[in-house]
């Protein structure tokens, strides 16, 4: 069953069977702890001989690997072995899945599993499509996640999709529907509880439907981003962009080697299986991205930006980190970015007055990509003030802190300056990003 106005089809959702021992069947996405393989040889040690989403997933801390045609075959191989064999099974009807997930930071993140059109989706730069990326798409780094896909009989999903329903009238209504269980577990590694229900009644199908047309209305939309004339964004991309953008790589591939466009466009490839989540839940919570630049001068880097930016940008130096955040703090204003740094010589601010983006990171990047393409230079994205003030203070090193971008705010970015640029914000810490459980045919 599909809605095309909004990008939807209500999926046939496949689930391990009633033996399966869901604690070792589920895992968390493949592209967290990309530089701790203990962590995931403690994952196998957990799953054991048991079904396991580890045999159906390649965890990327792998993906440099020399085995990795070997890796894509057994994994194929077992998809279709868990079908052939029953471990996934269909729900009883079409449906979506409801989901409760309890982290280690938050009581509770609720979401809805449904399949997303991706004849609405574009992750190329300017996209004005119904689905569009939160960050820049980087292509080169599709190639190896179509390698593992192309074969596959399923998929499972770690992508997250958000929608901005701040009168939350899309997935909070459905738990007053005393929907059916489905499941309830511990997470493996210490990564929370989750529950999850089944919705899968045309009532509360429709229910959904109707909320999620009421928020993709064109005058709705028009109204609450004051954007009369732009084209509607319904669901912005929140985990998983790569993954959404294989997805849509392999369909338009499909397309283009069809004979006739139109008999393809039943394919299950046309469509991708996502959690939908509320970004005004109260469980979900963005977290800054700062950067560290290595082998640079900062006194010349500096000296560069104040000419890059014609004048409207100022360099304040400070006597240690607490008065950098004080004064930074004080120089905040309208129509102005304030970024705080740090180098060998200490601590600083630089003041970005009448600034062309709307976050201070967009300001600082359209300088700095083509600074360190000239003039060389590494750049590493960091998590928490702490590992800026360790690296930023050395020699040859600068730090630069980023503010956490306002979640509430992220639609309105998107639809008027376009996907942010890499690595903005992350959505909560490592464990709290989503485990693959859920699955699909998409052959």
């Amino acid at each position: 069953m599909n809605f095309d106005k909004i990008g939807l089809q209500v999926p046939e959702i496949l689930l391990p069977n009633k033996d399966v021992d869901l604690h070792k069947w589920s895992v968390v996405a493949c592209d967290q702890y990309t530089s701790q393989p203990d962590y995931w040889a403690k994952v196998a040690e957990i799953a054991g001989d048991a079904p396991s989403t580890l045999n159906v997933i390649f965890p990327e801390v792998f993906l440099e690997d020399a085995d990795g045609d070997k890796r894509i075959a057994s994994i194929n191989n077992t998809m279709q072995q868990y079908l052939d064999e029953g471990v996934l099974v269909p729900m009883e009807k079409p449906g979506f899945v409801l989901v409760d997930r309890k982290t280690s930071q938050a009581p509770s993140r609720k979401g809805l599993v449904m399949a997303i059109d991706l004849e609405h989706y574009d992750f190329n730069k300017g996209s004005q499509t119904l689905i569009r990326a939160t960050e820049g798409t980087i292509v080169d780094r599709l190639p190896p996640r179509i390698k593992v896909r192309q074969d596959a009989a399923i998929e499972l999903p770690h992508i997250m999709v958000l929608i901005d329903d701040p009168q939350r009238t899309v997935i909070e209504p459905l738990f007053e529907k005393n929907p059916q269980p489905l499941y309830d577990f511990e997470l493996m590694m210490d990564s929370g509880h989750i529950k999850g229900y089944a919705i899968d009644t045309p009532e509360l199908i429709q229910q959904t439907v109707d909320a999620l047309t009421q928020l993709a209305d064109p005058q709705v939309f028009a109204d609450k981003y004051n954007a009369q004339g732009r084209d509607v964004l319904l669901y912005a991309m929140g985990d998983g962009n790569h993954s959404l953008a294989t997805a849509k790589a392999i369909w338009e591939k499909i397309k283009e080697e069809a004979d006739d466009v139109q008999s393809v466009m039943d394919n299950p490839a046309r469509f991708a299986l996502v959690e939908l989540v509320n970004i005004h839940d109260e469980g979900l919570q963005f977290e800054p991205i700062h950067r560290v630049i290595f082998n640079v001068n900062p006194q010349q880097l500096l000296k560069d930006m104040q000419a890059h930016f014609n004048g409207n940008c100022s360099v304040v130096r400070c006597d240690n980190e607490a008065d950098m955040k004080a004064r930074a703090q004080a120089a905040s204003g309208d129509n102005v970015h304030i970024v705080p740094f740090n180098d060998a010589s200490g601590y600083g601010y630089i003041q970005i007055t009448n600034p062309e983006y709307t976050l201070e990171l967009a300001t600082i990047e359209s300088f700095l990509n083509d600074y360190l393409e000239k003039n060389g230079g590494k750049v590493d994205f960091i998590h928490g003030d702490d590992v800026v003030n360790e690296l930023g203070v050395k020699e040859g090193n600068m730090g630069f802190f980023f503010p956490p971008i306002s979640k509430h705010s992220l639609f309105k970015t998107i639809i008027f300056d376009g996907a942010l640029p890499r690595k903005t914000f992350s959505m909560g810490e490592a464990d709290e990003k989503r485990f693959y459980l859920e699955a699909r045919k998409i052959k």
